[in-house]
């Protein structure tokens, strides 16, 4: 059995770390939209010109090159909590995981796969772990509010930095929504590392498991 609270407390950092630039980000949205087009135009102006941003236009690009580095960030240690809890979960059932370890990954990236398979995962795991305990309702929380909030990773990294800035000066609502998905999904994703590692400490120690493998997960 493998120690799982380092990972669990890495992961729970970074998910508050994302949540945090997320927030900023739409912040600066609002920002953006409050203070209006300049007279100067959008920054892109086509045809391959673009005009001098502003102090705001320029702080954005920041506040965003951060939260893509938060959100990096957060996606790794999620990943290798989850690794980990998947093979601890193997470990107390006796039997392998439903998924394949590469989906651990593919899971997330692959089209229509992605709508359900990072949850089967982690809902595999935890009825592995504890097979008579119901799956915590954050799951079911994290898993639709983080699809919520898909439109906001799709815009976030299919289009340029001053296309958002445009968007934002167009209609900042649909901006302001897939925000505030992504960090109430953020929110939720804290208590699902939180519950899911708890159960599996709790259940290793259960009748049948050496001492020797409770002291691991702790």
């Amino acid at each position: 059995m493998c120690p799982v609270r380092g990972r669990a407390r890495s992961a729970v950092a970074t998910l508050v770390l994302a949540g945090a630039a997320w927030a900023t980000q739409a912040v600066w949205h609002v920002r953006l939209a409050a203070a209006g087009l300049p007279p100067s135009g959008l920054p892109n102006q086509g045809d391959g010109r673009h005009r001098p941003l502003t102090g705001l236009e320029n702080a954005y690009h920041v506040v965003s090159a951060l939260a893509d580095a938060a959100t990096l960030l957060c996606a790794v240690a999620f990943l290798l909590w989850l690794l980990r809890v998947r093979d601890n979960a193997h470990v107390l059932s006796g039997r392998p995981p439903r998924h394949a370890g590469p989906w651990v990954l593919l899971g997330w990236i692959v089209p229509v796969a992605q709508l359900w398979v990072p949850r089967g995962i982690v809902v595999d795991a935890h009825q592995r772990s504890a097979p008579k305990e119901r799956v915590p309702r954050a799951v079911n929380w994290w898993w639709g509010l983080w699809l919520a909030g898909i439109p906001s990773g799709i815009l976030k990294f299919s289009v340029s930095t001053d296309e958002v800035i445009a968007r934002a000066y167009r209609d900042v609502r649909l901006l302001l929504a897939a925000d505030v998905a992504v960090v109430a999904a953020a929110v939720a994703a804290v208590f699902v590392v939180r519950e899911l590692t708890a159960v599996q400490q709790k259940h290793l120690g259960g009748a049948g498991r050496p001492k020797g493998s409770a002291a691991d997960l702790r």
